[in-house]
């Protein structure tokens, strides 16, 4: 049901994304964020999914900086080397921001933009809900948050983690629940990955309640 289109950031750099038109007129925008594994199988049916709830939704291919059309699976091999891209999209995040943003405009006609990611996109959000015009965030085990943490949010925000995360500590989320208390911060008992279906942490129960509060945020604060 999506469609391939073609991006240009502020900068002039061209990027793919995945874009998904809802039936009938839309309820607002949402940016899907990808994991390190680029836009692949996952991202994109999340994308899907959340058209069929009748939002235009988005997903930027924004590891395209450093490899055009990158989309690898979940072996030990996938995960080097989408780690070797983040490092390098966190050395680049300002023109990463500008992919996102390019993103939001291309999207912006069906009016308010909610944004959601997942592992280092979850990452992603956080910065995109503190610099971007976006009008609701909700971000999925987001490691490296702590590092912002003094980045305040312009939209509701909501932040997923698992108890289990080896990734995450929970130091780190509490640190974050205190700095931020307007922020709801949701702890699972479950592994990093858990909302993807695709992977081994898949996690039905917390993919599901994550996915009703995020669901929730965005009917709230988006739809028309």
């Amino acid at each position: 049901m999506g469609e391939n289109i073609t991006l240009t950031a502020s900068d002039g750099h061209q990027l793919a994304a995945y874009l998904c038109e809802p039936e009938g007129v839309a309820r607002g925008a949402i940016i899907v964020i990808q994991e390190i594994f680029g836009v692949n199988e996952h991202i994109r049916d999340v994308t899907e999914r959340y058209a069929e709830l009748g939002y235009k939704a988005i997903a930027p291919a924004l590891y395209d900086r450093f490899e055009p059309g990158f989309e690898v699976g979940y072996t030990p091999e996938d995960i080097a080397v989408g780690r070797e891209y983040k490092a390098a999209a966190n050395e680049n995040i300002d023109a990463i921001m500008a992919d996102i943003e390019a993103a939001r405009q291309a999207v912006s006609d069906a009016g308010r933009v909610g944004i959601t990611g997942f592992c280092w996109g979850g990452f992603a959000v956080w910065l995109a809900a503190c610099r971007l015009d976006v009008q609701a965030a909700a971000g999925y085990y987001g490691g490296g948050i702590v590092a912002h943490i003094g980045e305040q949010p312009k939209c509701p925000t909501i932040l997923h983690f698992g108890e289990r995360d080896q990734s995450i500590p929970l130091s780190d989320v509490a640190q974050i629940s205190e700095a931020h208390p307007e922020v709801g911060v949701y702890i699972y008992e479950a592994d990093h990955g858990f909302h993807c279906d695709m992977r081994g942490a898949f996690n039905p129960r917390a993919a599901d309640i994550a996915g009703m509060r995020t669901l929730r945020l965005f009917d709230e604060n988006l739809s028309r």
